[in-house]
């Protein structure tokens, strides 16, 4: 008897498809949703859960752009390792605060040499011209410090603080769409649902001048590894 299963379920396996034949609406209360969602994983590790907001935007417009940051009220569950930026007159109160690394020039020396062993970069004011000189290599790999992120501050301890605790940078990519981590699955229903909701609110507090009319057009929630459900706004 010829398989009834799409193609797509028949690429990705019998797990993905066990886990796709739990979606049975077209779209589902946030509630609802975050109940389904630890369901949908398919590996055996404690996967992150994903959100993907598309948003009526026109790219090319600066005043349709939408950035912002976000506290998560229970961080992402993930151990950032955090490097700051700071005259040598900052370092202890840095490390104090929980960078990994803190340091100037010798920061600057490291990621010259290729060594990058930090996930978010922090920095004072100060600091910025002499940043200039790997700005390059940061803004490929997305670590170049930027106020828009919040990420240059004259209260360096503060940031790397909220950082640890779970604030997440949220931007919106050329396609339109922001895609980020709200969690891990084991957080569960209660927990992933405030973090999303928080994430939302800061995502509708940004909306950007330009964008008239419809601001946001869908948002779906999927497991690291699994399907995908969409959620009502």
């Amino acid at each position: 008897m010829a398989s009834k299963r799409s193609p797509l379920a028949r690429k990705k396996g019998k797990k993905y498809a066990e886990r796709k034949a739990l979606v049975v609406k077209s779209i589902y209360p946030v509630s609802e949703a975050m109940e389904l969602l630890p369901k949908l994983s398919t590996t055996s590790f404690d996967g992150a859960a994903e959100v993907h907001i598309r948003i009526n935007a026109d790219t090319t417009q600066a005043d349709q752009l939408v950035r912002t940051t976000v506290p998560l009220p229970h961080g992402t569950g993930k151990d950032v390792r955090i490097a700051a930026f700071v005259p040598d007159d900052m370092i202890d109160d840095a490390k104090k605060a929980g960078a990994a690394l803190a340091g100037n020039e010798d920061l600057i020396k490291d990621i010259n040499d290729g060594k990058i062993n930090f996930d978010i970069a922090v920095a004072s004011p100060k600091m910025m011209k002499d940043l200039g000189k790997v700005a390059k290599t940061l803004g490929q790999k997305g670590l170049m410090p930027s106020p828009k992120a919040g990420t240059v501050t004259d209260n360096v301890a503060k940031v790397i603080g909220e950082l640890k605790k779970g604030r997440i940078e949220i931007k919106m990519d050329k396609q339109g769409i922001i895609h980020t981590v709200f969690g891990k699955i084991s957080f569960g229903p209660k927990k992933l649902q405030e973090n999303l909701e928080a994430l939302m609110t800061a995502v509708k507090e940004a909306q950007p001048s330009g964008i008239k009319g419809e601001y946001i057009l869908t948002v779906a929630v999927s497991p690291t590894m699994g399907p995908g459900l969409k959620v009502q706004l």
